[in-house]
C-alpha cells in the first residue's frame, strides 16, 4: 500500500510475496489507517467536534423543563446518527470523483457520466478521450434522467445553481464557523469572571482571528503538528466530563435515544418545538467536511475516526450537557462551561480556545480549497492562490480570499456580538450545504450507480423530509441573523453568474469567428507576412480551430514566430490528470505551426516554477512527438534543428485580450451583465501570471467585440 499525498492506493493484484507479505501488507494497511485516522481529528472534523461550545447557548428556550431537553437530547442523537452515520459514513464517502469529495465533486462526476456541463469548454470530453478508456461502456450510456438533463438547458442550468448554491455555502461555513466557535471558546473567561463585559470577550476574539488570518501566507505546514494532538485532547477529554456529569447528575439520560421523547417533545411544544430545530441542526455542523475532505484521505480512515472517536465523544459529551441541564434547567445560554467541573475549568478553557483556533483553520482552508477548484475549472475570477507547501498540494492560499474572510469574521463579531445571532446565521448555512448534498447524491445513485427508483426513494424521502424540516424551520431565523450567509451566497453567486455569462458570450463569439487552418494558410501565404525567429507558445480558449485574436496579431504584425504552439489550458472535471495524459501535442499544417492541449483537473496544482518549466515540458513533448511521428512532410531532424533554432532565438508567450464594447442597440440585460463581466475582468489577474510565466516574456494583444 502506498501513501502519496495524503490519499491510499491499494497494491495491485500480483505485488508482495506470498501470504507473509500478505500479512505483513494488511498490517502495515491497518496502521497507515489508523494513523490518518488520527491526522483527520485535527483537519476534518475540528467544526463537527467543537459544536458543544455552542448548541445549547444558540437555543431560544424559554422555560424549559426535563421533558424538553429529553426531547432535544433525543433529536440531537437521532440526528448525529442518521446524518452522521448513515448519510455521510455508510453512503456519501462512496460517491467520490477519483477521491475527491463535496458538492463540485459530486457535479464533475455526473457531468463525466452525462453530457450536463454548461459551458462547452467544461463539457464532457468525447468519447475517444483517453480519460474515459477506464470506464466501462455501460457506465458512459445516461439513463433516463440524465437524458432528461442532456436534453433541457433549464435542468442544466438549475443543476449548476444548485452547485454553485452549495460552494457559496460553504464559504459561508468559512466565515460563520471561526467567528462562532473562537467567541463561544473565549466567553468561558466570563464564569470565573462576571465582571468582563461582552465587548471584552469579542475584542479578544477577534483580535485572535486577526492573527490568525495574518498567518495564513506562512502556511499550516509548520503547525499543523499539533491541530490532532490538540483537537484529541479536546475530543477525548470532552466525553470524560460528559461521563461525570451523567453519573452525578442524571444516570438515566440514556433513556432520551427513544424517538418517544421526540414525539412527546413536539406534541407539547407544537411550533416553538419546531422553531428550536434551527438550534438542534447546529449538533452536526461540519459533518459536510467529512465528504469534503475527503481528497487529502482515505475513506477507510475518516469512517475509523467518526466511528470510534467523534461519534461517541459527541453522543457522551451532549448527553452529559443535557444532564447537568435537567438539574440546571436555566444554565443553557453557557451550556458547555457550566457542566465543567471547577478543578479541570481552566484547562478545558485552554483546550476549548486551542480546539476552536484549529476549527477555524480547517474551514479557512478548505475555503481557499474551493475557490481554487472554482478558478480552475472557471466558474469565479481569477484570484492569486499561492501553494504554501511543497509536499502537500492541497495546502493553499488566496490574499485576496483571505483579507475578505477576515473582514467578514471580524464583521461578524463586532457586528452580531452574541452567539445565538450567530447561531441563527449558522444554521442556515449547515442544513442547506447538507440539503444540497442529498439532491446531488440521489442524483449520482440514479445516473451513475444506475440505483433502483425504491431504494433511491428509501434514501431521498426520509433525509429530505427531516433535512426539509430544518431548513423550514431555520428559515424562521432570516431576521434574527440568518439573513447572512444568504446575502453572502447571493453576493457570490452574481459574481459566479456574471463571470460565467461573460465566458460563455466570449466563447460563443470565439467559435463563430475562429481561424481555420485553410484560413491560416492564406495568411502565412500573404507576402507582407514574415516568419520571424523565434519560439512562440500563442494562447487560445478553443480546440477545435484557432482563436480569432490571431487573425488579428498576424494582420497588424505581419509576422509569426518561426515555429508557433498554439495552447490550449483545458480544464476537466475530473479531480485530477495523469503526468502522462497531461501535454498532447498535434501538428496544424503548415511549416512549424503545432497545437498543444494542456490538461488539468479541479484539484490538480496550475502552478509552475516559471515560464521556462512549462516551455521546456510543452518543447520535451514536441520533441518526443516529432520523433514518434512518421508522417510528417520533413525529415525529425530538420523539426529538431528548427525547434532547437526557435528556442534559442528567444521565447515569447502570447495571450489575447479580448474585451467587449456594449453598444447603445444592445439589450438592457447584456448592458448589465457584459458590464459587469468586463468590471470583474478588469480587476482579476491575468493567466498568465498565474502560470509563472515571466514578465518579459509576456504579450498581451487587446481586441474589441462589439456586443
Amino acid at each position: 500500500m502506498d501513501l502519496e499525498a495524503g490519499s491510499i492506493r491499494p497494491r495491485s493484484d500480483g505485488e508482495g510475496g506470498g501470504p507473509a507479505a500478505g500479512r505483513e501488507t494488511d498490517d502495515s494497511n491497518v496502521w497507515k489507517d489508523l494513523f490518518l485516522a488520527y491526522k483527520t481529528l485535527g483537519v476534518v472534523f475540528g467544526g463537527l467536534v467543537t459544536s458543544p461550545l455552542y448548541v445549547y447557548p444558540s437555543m431560544n428556550l424559554s422555560s424549559p423543563t426535563e421533558a424538553d431537553y429529553l426531547g432535544i437530547y433525543s433529536i440531537m442523537f437521532w440526528t448525529l446518527t442518521l446524518i452522521g452515520v448513515v448519510k455521510y459514513v455508510c453512503i456519501a464517502l462512496n460517491a467520490d470523483d477519483h477521491g475527491e469529495g463535496g458538492t463540485f465533486a459530486m457535479y464533475s462526476l455526473l457531468c463525466r457520466h452525462a453530457d450536463i456541463g454548461i459551458l462547452p469548454s467544461k463539457r464532457v470530453y468525447a468519447e475517444e478521450d483517453p480519460l474515459l478508456h477506464s470506464q466501462s461502456a455501460i457506465a458512459r450510456r445516461p439513463s433516463r434522467l440524465g437524458k432528461f438533463f442532456e436534453q433541457s438547458i433549464t435542468a442544466r442550468r438549475v443543476l449548476l445553481f444548485v452547485a454553485v448554491l452549495g460552494m457559496c455555502m460553504l464559504i459561508g461555513d468559512g466565515i460563520l464557523t471561526p467567528a462562532i466557535s473562537v467567541l463561544s471558546a473565549i466567553d468561558g473567561i466570563r464564569g470565573p469572571f462576571p465582571t468582563v463585559s461582552k465587548p471584552v470577550v469579542e475584542a479578544l476574539s477577534a483580535a485572535i482571528l486577526i492573527g490568525l488570518f495574518l498567518l495564513q501566507k506562512y502556511g499550516t505546514s509548520k503547525v499543523s503538528f499539533l491541530f490532532s494532538p490538540i483537537m484529541a485532547a479536546w475530543t477525548f477529554t470532552t466525553p470524560i466530563i460528559g461521563l461525570y456529569s451523567i453519573v452525578h447528575y442524571y444516570p438515566g439520560i440514556f433513556k432520551a435515544i427513544s424517538p418517544y421523547y421526540i414525539v412527546h417533545f413536539f406534541l407539547r411544544n407544537k411550533r416553538q418545538g419546531w422553531q428550536l430545530l434551527g438550534g438542534t441542526v447546529l449538533c452536526i455542523t461540519g459533518a459536510e467536511a467529512m465528504f469534503a475532505d475527503l481528497g487529502h484521505f482515505s475513506k477507510k480512515a475518516i469512517q475509523i475516526a467518526f466511528l470510534s472517536s467523534i461519534y461517541p465523544s459527541l453522543v457522551l459529551t451532549y448527553a452529559g450537557q443535557t444532564a447537568y441541564l435537567i438539574n440546571n434547567v436555566n444554565d443553557f445560554g453557557d451550556g458547555f462551561y457550566k457542566f465543567v467541573p471547577r478543578p479541570v475549568y481552566w484547562p478545558m478553557f485552554v483546550i476549548a480556545t486551542l480546539a476552536a483556533i484549529v476549527a477555524s483553520q480547517s474551514l479557512i482552508s478548505a475555503t481557499f480549497s474551493v475557490i481554487k477548484q472554482s478558478v480552475v475549472l472557471d466558474y469565479f475570477p481569477r484570484v492569486k492562490v499561492v501553494h504554501t507547501s511543497q509536499h502537500k498540494e492541497g495546502e493553499v492560499y488566496s490574499p485576496e480570499i483571505n483579507y475578505i474572510l477576515m473582514v467578514l469574521c471580524v464583521g461578524v463579531i463586532l457586528g452580531f456580538g452574541g452567539g445565538k445571532a450567530i447561531g441563527n446565521a449558522f444554521g442556515v448555512v449547515v442544513i442547506m450545504v447538507m440539503l444540497i448534498t442529498t439532491v446531488l447524491l440521489t442524483l449520482v445513485m440514479i445516473i451513475i450507480w444506475r440505483t433502483p427508483l425504491v431504494l433511491a426513494g428509501l434514501y431521498f424521502v426520509p433525509f429530505f423530509i427531516m433535512e426539509g424540516a430544518y431548513v423550514s424551520a431555520v428559515f424562521t431565523k432570516i431576521p434574527e441573523g440568518g439573513w447572512l450567509p444568504f446575502a453572502v451566497s447571493i453576493t457570490l453567486a452574481m459574481i459566479m453568474f456574471g463571470w460565467y455569462y461573460g465566458r460563455q458570450r466570449k466563447f460563443e463569439y470565439e467559435m463563430t469567428n475562429k481561424v481555420s487552418l485553410e484560413h491560416l494558410g492564406e495568411l502565412l501565404a500573404r507576402p507582407e507576412v514574415q516568419r520571424v525567429p523565434g519560439l512562440c507558445f500563442f494562447y487560445s480558449n478553443i480546440q477545435d480551430g484557432l482563436t480569432p485574436i490571431l487573425s488579428h496579431y498576424i494582420k497588424n504584425m505581419s509576422s509569426l514566430h518561426t515555429v508557433t504552439i498554439f495552447v490550449t489550458l483545458r480544464s476537466l472535471l475530473v479531480a485530477k490528470v495523469d503526468q502522462s495524459e497531461r501535454i498532447l501535442i498535434n501538428r496544424l499544417g503548415p511549416n512549424g505551426v503545432y497545437g498543444c492541449t494542456v490538461q488539468y483537473g479541479y484539484a490538480d496544482n496550475l502552478s509552475l516554477e516559471g515560464g521556462d518549466d512549462l516551455a521546456a515540458q510543452v518543447t520535451s513533448c514536441l520533441q518526443w512527438h516529432i520523433q514518434m511521428d512518421t508522417d510528417g512532410r520533413r525529415s525529425p531532424e530538420e523539426e529538431m534543428a528548427q525547434l532547437e533554432a526557435a528556442r534559442l532565438a528567444g521565447v515569447v508567450h502570447v495571450r489575447g485580450k479580448m474585451r467587449f464594447y456594449v453598444g447603445e442597440d444592445a439589450g438592457w440585460f447584456d448592458k448589465i451583465m457584459l458590464g459587469f463581466y468586463e468590471f470583474l475582468h478588469g480587476i482579476c489577474r491575468s493567466a498568465l501570471p498565474v502560470l509563472g510565466m515571466p514578465l518579459q516574456q509576456r504579450v498581451e494583444i487587446g481586441m474589441l467585440y462589439k456586443v
